[in-house]
């Protein structure tokens, strides 16, 4: 008796130990696969649905690993929204999960997915950290499908890193490692980026740019690598001065956009301000102002509505999620109460079935860091208004907008006069030679000299771009 019993218990045992191989093949990769076609897409409810079923899928088999990737994937949605409150959340649930995994790619994954996280925090030395240890976790991982995705997105995200401490050739080289494992034109949108902001190749830009963008609207791709492409190839053309092929991409980036919105909400201020900037350049300053206003208008009224409805929904994951937990475990401690019953001349194996079930217990703990909500700040607006009537309350409302920033400048040189701060402050919000002489009443030629003699004061070196020197400042 005892030894059928015995042989019975090493059955179930048996049943329960996992094979990592097939459940990459049958959880992960497809998972991943599903997930990235919708993110790219912006399709928000498919992607929660999707994400909800696989959870449901991972807690009845009790596949931590699979809950993990769940977490990780509404944590990196929520950092494009920029949630960031609810997207550490996340990464928090899928830490705890993977606190014990003996998956290295797993680990990677998480690791690098929580680098992103902390370049959107602008914390790029920390976020370099993180890709860092993502990469000796994936190192000597066997080569699969998910392998290399996780792979992919490592070597994508330290070119990220490179390219914005100003570092290209390395940035130029990890790029082309990444896109050696993805055909998204995903790469071909970074490497057109990095030429023309990095490398000031602009024949380069264009071939990578207009490449993609092109392919893209032929396909009628309606998702975050066409949205990327035209809006990126418009900026193309604005500093080209080819205005109507700028105005014909942004004005398809913005049709895309409002498509996608639910998972890109943070391409909307580039491509309305792009747009604003374009007009300017043509001299439309109704059109300008239009979509100035538009872009107000459109964060005010759907900001709050958009973020709302998502977190409703990421509450009510969080919520099944932790139903469906309790529920388990309660059906678990009831069949252990059963085999103990059962099995008690066995309590060897018993003890052991118990120890991995305490192993498997998650404990919930709320580390959220109390970050500033950008979504919402309305000072910004407001500063660009007192800038134009040259009001003298501009510089202390720019303070508030941009704290940090002043002080920064400050330190290059505490002797500068409060009006080298107001100049530096227009700088810092992208105004033109051309906008500044027309709010302050000077001509554009005094402009251009007090932004050489600014240089002078802060040792800019004459190859620097000055907005990009002070866009590093903060």
């Amino acid at each position: 008796m005892i030894r059928c019993l015995t042989f019975a218990l090493f059955f179930i045992l048996l049943s329960c130990s996992k094979d990592p191989d097939q459940y990459e093949k049958d959880f992960d990769t497809p998972l991943l696969k599903q997930n990235e076609q919708l993110r790219l897409s912006g399709n928000y409810d498919a992607l929660m649905k999707l994400n909800k079923d696989y959870y449901q899928k991972a807690e009845k088999i009790s596949y931590a690993e699979g809950k993990a990737l769940c977490f990780l994937n509404l944590g990196n949605v929520n950092i494009l929204l920029e949630n960031y409150k609810r997207a550490e959340f996340f990464f928090n649930k899928a830490e705890k999960l993977l606190k014990y995994s003996k998956s290295n790619i797993h680990k990677a994954k998480f690791y690098n997915d929580f680098s992103n996280f902390q370049l959107h925090l602008k914390r790029l030395d920390k976020s370099f950290e993180y890709n860092d240890l993502a990469m000796s976790y994936i190192k000597d991982t066997k080569d699969s499908p998910f392998r290399n995705d996780v792979l992919f997105k490592i070597y994508y995200k330290r070119g990220d890193y490179f390219y914005r401490k100003k570092m290209y050739d390395p940035a130029l080289e990890y790029f082309r490692k990444a896109g050696k494992l993805d055909h998204s034109g995903r790469i071909e949108c970074a490497i057109g980026d990095l030429y023309l902001y990095g490398f000031k190749n602009m024949d380069s830009a264009r071939f990578y740019l207009s490449s993609i963008a092109e392919k893209s609207n032929l396909q009628g791709r309606v998702d975050g690598v066409a949205l990327n492409a035209n809006t990126v190839l418009g900026e193309y053309y604005m500093m080209t001065k080819q205005y109507g092929k700028a105005e014909k991409s942004l004005l398809k980036a913005l049709e895309i956009n409002k498509k996608t919105k639910y998972v890109f909400a943070q391409y909307t201020k580039y491509v309305y301000t792009d747009l604003k900037s374009l007009y300017e350049s043509m001299g439309d300053k109704e059109k300008a102002l239009l979509f100035l206003q538009a872009y107000t208008e459109e964060r005010s009224r759907s900001d709050t509505a958009l973020l709302e409805a998502i977190n409703n929904d990421m509450e009510g994951f969080i919520t099944e999620t932790e139903t469906d937990s309790e529920q388990h475990r309660s059906k678990i401690l009831l069949l252990c109460i059963v085999s103990l019953f059962i099995l008690s001349v066995v309590g060897m194996y018993l003890w052991k079935i118990i120890r991995q079930l305490k192993d498997k217990r998650i404990i919930l703990k709320y580390e959220a860091e109390q970050l500033k909500d950008q979504m919402h700040d309305n000072t910004r607006e407001e500063v660009i208004e007192l800038a134009k009537k040259n009001d003298p309350g501009f510089l202390d409302t720019f303070k508030k907008a941009y704290p940090g920033f002043i002080e920064n400048v400050l330190a290059l040189n505490p002797e500068l006069e409060n009006s080298d701060l107001v100049f530096c402050a227009m700088l810092k919000l992208h105004f033109t030679s051309k906008d500044i002489a027309g709010y302050t009443s000077v001509q554009p030629r005094s402009v251009q000299q007090k932004k050489y003699r600014l240089r002078k004061k802060l040792n800019i070196p004459t190859e620097t771009d000055i907005y990009q020197f002070f866009d590093s400042l903060l």
